[in-house]
């Protein structure tokens, strides 16, 4: 028989206490929610943010250039006038590391955007194609990766010459093969997921499916690797300045700079601790950022 007791409606108080007290958000906004909390990663981010400030604004405004030549000021200690003080030809130091920092953060970014195009879309072919097209796509990788980068710069410098468009064109073509394969196992292992079943079954292209369903989905991974490429190809740039195959003078870059004061070491030290102290704090912070953005990234630490 029907109990009408067993169907009562639920009081307040237990409506209440059924409640969910976390409010809803979406896994872009705990990523960001858990990054914030991370205080290595958020110091990481407002040193570069910093950084990219002093670089795109400090030379500016400042009352020197970066190549202007003063030999009554040559070799100066840090002073109030001359805040990491002067090199061999009178120029201002705080302005060449800033200076020097346009060129060097150029690098990093520039190469880590074209591995991220050409990386992702490649990768990302490769592991949804799979079979005999996959292996030909991954060899080519593996050639492209197993050359050192050292071979491509000197083979361009033969054909385009030494300087910053020579840089640009070594990074672009040897940095997109890590990002490649990442993005290759993270299709590999997302296309046998119930969501691509089911896009299929609803007649979605191929294109379709990759591009709005499997590289989307893939981007977690692809953003940490990005982060951390950033100061491989800054140490990139400044070892390939630092052994003079990288910009030309009077152009600054934060290896240049370094390879310039690496004589004076013994007699004027400061000059050679501002760059190089410039290159390990960058890439300390992005490293810290990167490190905050895989923990916030992961689904598995979710709370």
């Amino acid at each position: 028989m029907y109990d009408p007791e067993l169907f009562m409606p639920l009081p307040a108080e237990e409506k209440s206490s059924a409640e969910i007290p976390r409010p809803s958000r979406t896994y872009w906004q705990d990523v960001r929610a858990r990054l914030m909390k991370d205080p290595l990663a958020v110091l990481g981010l407002i040193v570069i943010v910093i950084i990219l400030a002093m670089a795109i604004f400090g030379p500016v405004f400042s009352q020197y250039e970066y190549d202007a030549q003063d030999f009554m000021v040559s070799n100066e200690p840090p002073s109030f006038e001359h805040w990491f003080g002067t090199d061999m030809f009178g120029r201002d130091l705080f302005v060449r590391v800033m200076y020097g920092a346009r060129i060097s953060l150029a690098v990093g970014f520039l190469a880590s955007m074209i591995s991220l195009c050409i990386g992702v879309i490649y990768g990302g072919i490769s592991g949804f194609a799979g079979g005999k097209i996959d292996n030909v796509m991954m060899s080519i990788v593996d050639v492209i990766y197993s050359v050192p980068t050292m071979i491509y710069v000197i083979l361009l410098m033969v054909v385009v010459g030494p300087g910053l468009k020579s840089i640009f064109i070594t990074l672009g073509i040897s940095y997109w093969a890590p990002m490649a394969r990442i993005i290759r196992a993270e299709v590999l292992r997302l296309k046998s997921e119930e969501f691509i079943l089911a896009a299929r079954v609803l007649g979605a292209s191929p294109s379709r499916i990759l591009f709005r369903h499997l590289i989307p989905n893939a981007m977690g991974p692809v953003l940490v690797t990005l982060t951390f490429s950033i100061p491989g190809a800054i140490f990139t740039e400044a070892f390939l300045s630092f052994v003079g195959l990288g910009v030309s003078a009077p152009m600054a870059s934060w290896g240049v700079l370094s390879s310039d004061s690496v004589g004076s070491l013994p007699v004027y030290p400061w000059q050679l601790f501002f760059p190089a102290g410039a290159i390990s704090i960058t890439i300390l912070a992005f490293n810290f950022l990167g490190d905050g953005l895989r923990d916030a990234l992961d689904p598995k630490l979710r709370k």
